[in-house]
């Protein structure tokens, strides 16, 4: 136990995290003591203001969007100000600003998170406007020009200490991708052994990988931006290695998936043998975990004896499940553990990749990626202004955001005028602070700011009967100030419980009745989160279930796009590699996305949760169907395979027709694209057959004593058991995914 808290420790002090926390925290508190050198403390607060007000710009990604998003929000920043102060005496002119300001900026967020950051600081910008007590243009632009390089003077303090440490953001990725990717393949092990709650891991599949594929895509950026720019290092080399692993590790665990019902049938729901292979799973999985904490801590690598050991007990699982059930009958369930342990030895090999690049082994393989090649697997934002136009209309989600903040900005804005409520902006910090577009994650936001908000408040009111020591409030400022920014994106409880504290700390030397400061910063904290909840219940409500349509659309058409693609990888591996890598990468991204709005839709009120059974259905099914098509490419990608006959193609044609058909119905268009694919029974007998030819062939050399089997025989079995197998499963698949989807807009319609 102390020991697990010595490195939870250890790997929170080492983070880029705790990083930037101080960062920020120095970039606010050196020129405060500047400015109280100089004597010119009157000036201070502008100055902060501008470059507190760009810090959450400063996040993971390449320095060249980080130095364009600081810069627009610091012009934004200024520009809201200044509006925002002219037009402060005249109540109704105010009014009509705050409204135009919160709509027009916050539908920003049009183009993506790093606008919508972009937009929370030009918003943040006009409520701390609200405490600043300047009335003539010259006072105004004085404060805007000390504002303006407040904000300058970040972006510098952020470059200099990015050149400080200029990795620290790629390893803390790496380490929280490799933790997740553990986590992930964690349940997959109990996924292979588990029968009673297999619908229960498989929603928590959902969430890992939405969030694998979310540190992918920030990773990408991060990797592939930096090395187009300065060529390759080693210590790029790694970073690049380990992430490849990651990419084909998350591959080969989604291609890992079954078809469980069958599975169950071939080995039984108590099989000890499917145990091993589940075991090999989790020590996988451990190592994994234990790697991303030495990413962070540069500790020894671990042992990866017991990995050797599992993937021995599962080889000799294979045989003795042989020896008990003998052939020819044991060959369907032999060849079936033959292929998930090819599987688990491919994730084996990448571990050892990254255990290879962790340690500083260099090794033989480079990574060829021309940077032609590297810009394909980004995912460039645009910012045309047709973006805008598209999401002006009440079914855009970010409209009617933008539309229901604007109308609670606005109330809690009226309720403190009305009230002369003391500190009222802090209702309306709140409020922006915690609505967001679903109501889950306002609910979950509302709930950590209100109970760490009343944490801190209790902890400070302790803190004011013991003591009005000067130095302890400065010291507990600054401490307080780190952990806040250290953890507002890990924990936002406990960043609201030290953004209380500092605040508490800061008035100490401001306003000598810090018991008044908690008491009004908990009810404002209490009245804010109040607001957002009945705003996000109440005001247009985007309730998930209703909103999923395009998200379901998408996702089907990027795994048509990657069956398309696996299926040209088979006929031509050398040429097709690259559009194969690409479509897999937009498939799992659809899927992730998918996965992240099923994940909104079981947190949104159950009578909000319309016809939550047959997304479900819908969602698995889309996740069933990606993993069917990486099993097929990571079996054609990792072995020498045969000519593509012309019984595979049909089934091949099959599976997409069926896909287009239901892209067909989701996009209502009457026109459908087809293949001709001819009698699908008879090719499917033809596969089986010669299938069954291999595995005669093979019966009649055991019957002449030739019982071990070349390598290039136990391929032809496997190809011919695996791809004839899964074709076969994805126009089940595919035709189960047909049906749920005409049901689904068959309710739609009636709704």
């Amino acid at each position: 136990m102390a020991q697990s808290i010595r490195t939870k420790l250890e790997l929170f002090i080492r983070s880029s995290h705790l990083y930037r926390g101080i960062v920020i925290s120095l970039s606010l508190v050196i020129p405060l003591f500047a400015f109280y050198l100089l004597d010119l403390m009157v000036l201070a607060p502008s100055f902060i203001f501008g470059a507190f007000l760009n810090a959450p710009n400063d996040i993971p990604g390449s320095l060249r969007r980080k130095v364009y998003g600081t810069l627009l929000s610091t012009i934004l920043t200024v520009l809201v100000t200044v509006l925002f102060l002219y037009t402060q005496p005249f109540f109704h002119l105010n009014l009509f600003f705050i409204a135009v300001v919160t709509f027009g900026v916050s539908f920003l967020s049009a183009y993506g998170f790093r606008a919508s950051l972009v937009a929370f600081s030009g918003l943040l910008a006009m409520v701390i406007a609200m405490i600043t007590t300047k009335t003539t243009s010259v006072d105004i632009w004085i404060h805007a020009a000390y504002m303006f390089c407040g904000g300058l003077w970040y972006l510098m303090a952020s470059i200099l200490f990015h050149k400080i440490v200029p990795k620290k953001d790629h390893d803390q990725l790496l380490s929280e991708t490799l933790k997740l990717t553990g986590a992930y393949l964690d349940i997959r092990a109990q996924l292979l052994i588990s029968e009673e709650n297999r619908d229960e891991l498989i929603q928590k599949t959902f969430v890992f990988q939405a969030q694998i594929n979310e540190k992918h895509e920030t990773l990408r950026e991060l990797l592939l931006s930096s090395r187009k720019k300065s060529g390759r290092s080693h210590f790029d080399e790694k970073r690049l290695v380990i992430f490849i692993s990651l990419v084909d590790i998350l591959e080969s665990v989604i291609a890992n998936s079954w078809d469980y019902d069958k599975f169950d049938q071939i080995f039984g729901t108590q099989n000890k043998h499917i145990e091993k292979f589940s075991q090999l799973n989790s020590e996988m999985a451990i190592q994994l975990t234990l790697l991303a904490d030495v990413i962070i801590t540069h500790h020894k690598i671990p042992s990866k004896k017991n990995i050797d050991n599992c993937l021995d007990a599962a080889n000799n699982a294979i045989a003795e499940y042989i020896s008990i059930h003998k052939l020819p009958k044991a060959r369907e369930g032999a060849l079936t553990l033959r292929n998930l342990l090819d599987f688990q030895k491919k994730i084996s090999q990448e571990i050892q990749t990254i255990r290879h690049a962790v340690s500083n082994i260099n090794t033989n393989s480079k990574v060829t990626l021309k940077k032609t090649e590297a810009k394909r697997f980004l995912t460039l934002q645009e910012y045309k202004p047709n973006i805008l136009f598209e999401h002006f209309t009440f079914q855009s989600v970010i409209f009617r955001h933008a539309l229901r903040l604007t109308i609670a900005i606005i109330f809690a804005f009226g309720l403190g005028e009305f009230f002369m409520i003391q500190n009222a902006y802090w209702i309306m910090l709140t409020v922006l602070l915690i609505l967001r577009p679903n109501y889950g994650l306002t609910k979950a936001r509302a709930q950590d700011r209100i109970i760490g908000t009343v944490l801190g408040g209790a902890l400070a009111f302790g803190i004011v009967l013991l003591t009005q020591n000067a130095i302890i409030y400065g010291a507990l400022a600054f401490v307080s100030l780190i952990l806040a920014f250290a953890l507002m994106q890990q924990n936002y409880r406990w960043a609201a419980f030290f953004i209380t504290l500092n605040i508490v700390a800061v008035y100490f030397f401001i306003q000598p009745d810090a018991i008044a400061v908690i008491q009004y910063r908990i009810i404002d904290t209490i009245i804010g989160g109040l607001i957002s909840f009945g705003a996000i219940y109440l005001l247009f409500p985007s309730w998930e279930a209703l909103n999923v349509r395009t998200i379901i659309t998408d996702a089907v058409q990027k795994n048509q796009n990657y069956l398309k693609a696996t299926e040209l990888f088979y006929k031509d591996k050398e040429q097709q590699q690259l559009q194969y890598k690409v479509a897999r990468k937009e498939a799992f991204l659809a899927l992730s996305q998918l996965s992240a709005a099923f994940q909104r839709i079981t947190q949104d009120p159950k009578s909000k949760q319309k016809e939550f059974n047959l997304i479900y259905e819908i969602v698995t099914l889309n996740q069933t169907i990606l993993s069917a098509i990486a099993s097929l490419g990571s079996f054609i990608h990792g072995h020498k395979t045969t000519p593509v006959s012309a019984e595979t193609q049909a089934l091949f044609s099959k599976v997409n027709n069926t896909l287009s058909q239901i892209i067909a119905k989701l996009n209502e268009e009457d026109k459908i694209e087809t293949k001709s694919h001819g009698d699908i029974s008879k090719a499917k007998e033809k596969l089986k057959e010669s299938y069954l030819n291999l595995s005669q062939a093979r019966d009649e050399k055991i019957k002449s004593g030739q019982v071990n089997i070349q390598e290039k025989e136990l391929h032809e079995l496997q190809e011919a058991h695996l791809v004839s197998n899964q074709l076969t499963w994805l126009i089940g698949l595919s035709s189960n995914l047909n049906k749920a989807i005409q049901k689904y807009l068959n309710i739609s319609l009636r709704n």
